[in-house]
């Protein structure tokens, strides 16, 4: 006996699981989650750069402000 002989020997039954089958993917489907907005990690660069001796005026013009702009 082969898995197949049932089904062609009732067809009504055949009917009937392949029906439920796609009664209950239905349900399923609607049941699936689906998030609008999926949750994302961005990259994120850190650097530490050290310059003694410098005011935070002159390293924000001459350190931090070319690094923004080429990691931009």
């Amino acid at each position: 006996m082969n898995i197949s002989e049932p089904f062609i020997r009732r067809p009504v039954m055949t009917m009937v699981v392949a029906v439920a089958a796609i009664v209950f993917g239905v349900a399923a489907y609607q049941l699936l989650p689906v998030a609008a907005l999926p949750n994302v990690d961005y990259p994120v660069i850190t650097i530490t750069a050290g310059f003694p001796g410098m005011d935070p005026q002159t390293m924000a013009a001459n350190v931090a402000s070319p690094l923004e702009q080429q990691l931009m």
